[in-house]
């Protein structure tokens, strides 16, 4: 019969992932003809806990490339836009999600603009990106153990080895060859 422990260890407790649609928009200070081209970069983002739930607070900088004065010239503007999240994420068991709980948040799809338009001097965005949030909590495993007998191998002692007497001094010399 196998006795069980109790072990206490930190594990991912809930996991959850969400992607969204950002819907932008940018001014610039032209009167756009065309939009050649839209980027996201510099994406950060941090989760806390936020009421039980868990808040992630993010920004990224989009870059649009647009051409005005009749397709003659061209510009590249940037913004820096910041959103707010909150994810309902299960948690296994009986967890909680307390401020010992470690929120890991990672970026699973970057950010980037998937549809742009041009309404009324208005450059339109849709960024899609997805999200995924783990966290890790305390937590117990229980692991059956045996009974273990002494599994400790016998040491000779120094004067155990001086006193064996028939060691073959011969042995790593190689047999003779008979005639």
């Amino acid at each position: 019969m196998a006795n069980y422990k109790e072990i206490v260890t930190k594990a991912v407790v809930g996991k959850a992932k969400k992607a969204n649609t950002l819907h932008l928009s940018l001014t610039p200070d032209e009167n756009i003809n065309t939009v050649l081209g839209c980027w996201v970069i510099n994406h950060n983002f941090k989760g806390m806990n936020q009421a039980g739930k868990v808040g992630v607070d993010g920004a990224f900088d989009v870059n649009v490339w647009y051409s005005y004065d009749n397709d003659t010239k061209t510009k590249v503007n940037t913004k820096r836009y910041s959103y707010h999240e909150l994810y309902q994420v299960p948690l296994k068991g009986d967890q909680n999600l307390t401020n010992s709980s470690e929120i890991m948040v990672r970026s699973l799809k970057q950010p980037s603009v998937s549809n742009v338009n041009i309404e009324n001097g208005n450059i339109m965005l849709d960024v899609d990106k997805e999200l995924g949030v783990e966290i890790v909590g305390d937590t117990k495993i229980k692991v059956p153990v045996e009974d273990m007998e002494d599994d400790y191998e016998e040491m000779i002692s120094e004067d155990e080895v001086d006193s064996i007497d028939e060691v073959n001094v011969d042995y790593l010399e190689s047999p003779k060859e008979e005639e």
